[in-house]
């Protein structure tokens, strides 16, 4: 059995549907999960981190963990061990964590990773990039108004589809070979705030505007939904990027034997959430 933790978001969902389709034995986590969010036959429960003994029962048994961790987790809790306990007592051998390129660039704290990577669990660590789904704050604005704001507008990174990191995930936790390998996830080529705004226009068949927000605009309005340390290390990375942080990663292609999607691709697949 694979347990797969934020079963109901960007990355979990098809990281579900793909595990179901290998006809893997799933059971799908998350604070809101329900029969309806997930594929016939994988079993569903709501669970939340911040209680890791609410998780063995989940755990046992299984022989996979699929671990996301939010950064407003991270903020309040910030302590695997109880996690980490918990896949141990169920016989979890095979731990998948999802942590962030900022991890290896020194923009966010290393500690999960180590926790991980200490647990005497077999560990795959994979830092995405950027997420193309971060382009769905733009979905109100662009529906109404045909317009879409954000800071440094020509500041261009890798960005990439979630499809592709649930893909990546999907092979590591049923693979054996990686044990101990950290991946960096991007898409296939960097892309801009403006040029992914000109990618959904292209995609509706009209253009649609694009407004270069202030760095202070942009911290303001990220603040409402992202713990303050986490918004100032991704302007830092939306702003000032290292070369590493602009590098297209082989890693994707190297995995899934495919480049990655490319973020017009996504936006054509995510279209509706724009008309």
């Amino acid at each position: 059995m694979i347990v797969v933790t934020g079963a109901t978001g960007n990355v979990g969902r098809p990281l579900v549907r793909a595990l179901a389709a290998a006809g893997e034995q799933v059971t799908a986590v998350s604070r809101g999960a329900s029969a309806a969010d997930v594929p016939t036959g994988v079993r569903h429960v709501q669970a939340d981190l911040s209680e890791p003994k609410s998780l063995e029962p989940v755990l046992d048994g299984a022989e996979a963990l699929f671990l996301l961790i939010s950064g407003e987790w991270f903020a309040t809790v910030g302590d695997l061990s109880g996690i980490l306990d918990a896949a141990r007592i169920g016989g979890v051998r095979r731990i998948v964590f999802l942590s962030s390129q900022g991890v290896g660039t020194l923009r966010h704290p290393p500690e999960l990773e180590e926790a991980v990577k200490r647990s005497g669990l077999e560990w795959t660590v994979l830092r995405p990039g950027g997420f193309d789904s971060n382009a769905f704050a733009w979905a109100e604005p662009v529906r109404a108004r045909r317009v879409a704001a954000a800071p440094f507008g020509d500041v261009a990174l890798p960005t990439i589809d979630p499809a592709d990191i649930a893909e990546v995930a999907a092979v590591t936790l049923r693979e054996s070979g990686h044990g101990g390998s950290t991946y960096t996830l991007t898409g296939p080529a960097p892309v801009s705030p403006r040029q992914q705004v000109a990618a959904i226009g292209d995609a509706l068949g009209e253009p649609v505007r694009f407004v270069e927000q202030t760095r202070d605009e942009a911290r303001e309005q990220m603040l409402g939904f992202m713990p303050e340390p986490v918004v100032e290390a991704t302007l830092g990375i939306m702003g000032t990027p290292t070369a590493e942080e602009q590098r297209v990663s082989p890693d994707v292609e190297r995995i899934l034997g495919r480049p990655g999607r490319t973020f017009a691709q996504w936006a054509e697949r995510n279209l509706a959430a724009f008309k």
